[in-house]
């Protein structure tokens, strides 16, 4: 748990810091914008299934998954909050480790915040999205995401919608890649408006029974 608070002191000091008080000077604000990356956007089709695996957590973890419909929000893809979601991305995959829910908590499919150090994919997704939501980024933009990966097995992904398009911040890599730079077939994600909604993505495929790499 020390180490996750940690993660969460870091991140909110990237975001709030300000180039150590000093005004930065605008050709340099300019020069790092256009090194902002760029990505496209995820079709989206209809509400569909929710995860069981979201269910479960939401029942003991009712405050992660607050609800009700809200109006879509992007993260506003500043120099700032670049360096915050890739600083993310890469303490949680350096801090955890891999462990199966079979090993871990005796079930096939389990959902959890990896509060001891170890979890399988979408533990490290939901430490992530807790992160980045307390460091002040809208939960709108940042969206669990199941996907197949390269053997049709299933996985699961933070997709962060921003002004800049899609991105996708995975415990199999450390670099924040752009949605269709992934080896994956996307299936679904939660709702912009509703994290307990759940949508369809391009074209249907049926679901994967767990998300475990």
């Amino acid at each position: 748990m020390r180490g996750v608070l940690v993660i969460l002191a870091t991140a909110v000091a990237a975001l709030a810091c300000v180039c150590g008080g000093r005004a930065e000077a605008g050709s340099r604000s300019v020069q790092r914008a256009a090194l902002l990356p760029h990505a496209g956007t995820i079709h989206l089709g209809g509400t569909t299934s929710t995860p069981y695996g979201w269910l479960d957590f939401c029942n003991r973890y009712e405050n992660e998954c607050r609800g009700g419909l809200s109006q879509p929000a992007d993260i506003a893809l500043t120099p700032k909050a670049w360096l915050l979601i890739r600083d993310v991305n890469a303490k949680v995959n350096a801090m955890i480790e891999p462990l199966s829910d079979i090993e871990h908590w005796g079930v096939v499919d389990q959902w959890d915040i990896p509060n001891d150090g170890y979890g399988d994919c979408e533990d490290y997704v939901l430490l992530k999205r807790k992160l980045l939501i307390a460091a002040g980024l809208p939960r709108q933009a940042l969206l669990v995401t199941v996907v197949k990966d390269e053997k049709g097995e299933g996985h699961a992904v933070l997709t962060v919608k921003t002004s800049r398009g899609e991105f996708v911040l995975d415990n199999m890599r450390d670099r924040v890649k752009p949605w269709n730079e992934v080896p994956y077939r996307f299936v679904k994600r939660q709702s912009q408006a509703d994290p307990n909604i759940w949508v369809q993505i391009g074209e249907p495929t049926s679901a994967p029974l767990t998300v475990a790499r």
